[in-house]
């Protein structure tokens, strides 16, 4: 909905004060980072990346300083001229994470994208989301079906079940023994929270 993939039966879209509802999603200032990272197989990493800043890959100077500035920004500095078959997973998600700094949208939409990373890389690449956040100042919006990845860099939650819109809140109320019942029973804290402590073990 907020992509504008989908068109909402009612209510508004707004975004900075301006309703959005109504604009296909090239028009809404909004970037977008999958599970699969989208990469073009036959583009460099510099190229993969230019399309945020221009989808006919005529780049300018300007263009070109700001790809590099993400590349080293996400840790891939050097690894402009490499293909996405060179690079691990962990590197091409980091390259998707570029092509969205170099778009400089104020709000980043992930879905889910580390889900296919190891637990080590996982929190890297959380980290690295969060710090990005705090230095842009951006909204980010982020799916996952793994606690601790709200529990290490959320702020507010929202917690669907059935599809439906379950519980609200601070991610502070929800990993407490008092947290909404319905994410307690999904993380199988049962009626002491001790699911909430073992999620909260795993930040570091």
């Amino acid at each position: 909905l907020v992509a504008g993939f989908e068109t909402p039966r009612s209510g508004r879209v707004l975004i900075g004060g301006a309703d959005f509802g109504a604009k296909p999603p090239s028009a809404r200032p909004v970037s977008m980072v999958f599970q699969e990272n989208n990469l073009f197989a036959h583009l460099s990493v510099e190229r993969n990346v230019g399309l945020g800043r221009s989808p006919s890959l005529r780049l300018t100077e300007a263009d070109h300083a700001a790809v590099a500035a993400a590349l080293k920004r996400v840790g891939l500095a050097g690894k402009q001229q490499r293909l996405p078959r060179e690079l691990s997973g962990g590197e091409r998600q980091r390259v998707a994470l570029a092509r969205v700094l170099v778009r400089d949208r104020p709000v980043l939409l992930l879905d889910e994208p580390f889900a296919s990373l190891g637990p080590a890389l996982r929190d890297d690449m959380l980290d690295l989301v969060a710090d990005v956040q705090a230095e842009r100042r951006m909204t980010v919006l982020f799916v996952t079906h793994q606690p601790e990845d709200a529990h290490r860099i959320g702020q507010d939650m929202v917690f669907l079940d059935n599809a439906t819109v379950a519980a609200t809140g601070t991610v502070a109320d929800f990993f407490t023994k008092a947290g909404p019942e319905a994410f307690r029973h999904y993380i199988g804290a049962g009626p002491f929270g001790a699911g909430s402590r073992d999620v909260a073990r795993k930040r570091t």
